[in-house]
């Protein structure tokens, strides 16, 4: 059954939070095996829930985007280590979805032919609204094409996909402080160029609950 499935009962599980699940705002990833919690909510009381479609670092750069969230700890502006179940891991998403069948859409995207690791480098910072910095990628041969043919997948299933994840409209990232208050930017700034440029490699893909913190690795890297 479907998230858009139960709008019916007007229930979306059984921990009786409406299923009715809209929202114009980046979704918050969680992005490590958890058994699960209840529906999160932001400071504004908005139910946060979405089924991210993402690429996950190798070792050796996860740990490097680790000690920037650590660093950036250190300095007093909350990054996405502490932010929410604390739970988050390094990510770069191709799709995040509003509603969802999770068996057709693992088994559309297991229908993909395997790709090559993706090489990445992150080389500047970027600003969403409400202070969501992020990494900003150059572009990588290819990597726009991936991420079409990913959301094409995943949308055929019927799932529906967040507008800032419509191919034309995304923009690779990495995500570092969810909610960086204006007047920190200068420190978030000086303690991200201390560290890039960061080479970094994708070799490993999951679906990850938001509200849950489940994570379901995918067979293949789309």
């Amino acid at each position: 059954m479907t998230l858009r499935s139960r709008a019916a009962t007007g229930v979306a599980s059984s921990t009786g939070v409406p299923a009715r699940l809209r929202q114009d705002r980046w979704p918050e990833l969680a992005c490590e095996p958890h058994p699960p919690r209840p529906f999160g909510h932001d400071e504004l009381g908005v139910i946060t829930v979405a089924l991210a479609v993402c690429l996950l670092f190798d070792r050796r750069s996860e740990r490097a985007i680790r000690a920037l969230w650590d660093q950036l700890e250190s300095l007093g502006v909350p990054s996405l280590r502490s932010h929410t179940h604390g739970r988050h891991v390094p990510h770069l998403s191709y799709a995040v979805l509003r509603s969802w069948d999770l068996a057709s859409v693992t088994a559309a995207l297991s229908g993909l032919d395997a790709g090559a690791p993706v090489d990445l480098s992150f080389d500047g910072i970027g600003l969403f609204r409400r202070g969501r910095a992020w990494l900003l990628a150059g572009a990588a041969a290819g990597l726009a094409t991936r991420q079409e043919r990913a959301a094409a997948a995943v949308t055929a299933t019927g799932a529906e996909l967040h507008k800032h994840y419509v191919p034309g409209a995304w923009l690779p990232h990495c995500s570092l402080a969810p909610r960086a208050p204006l007047a920190q930017l200068p420190v978030l700034a000086a303690a991200v160029y201390d560290v890039l440029p960061l080479h970094a490699r994708l070799d490993r893909a999951a679906l990850i609950n938001s509200a849950t913190g489940e994570l379901w690795p995918l067979e293949t890297l789309p």
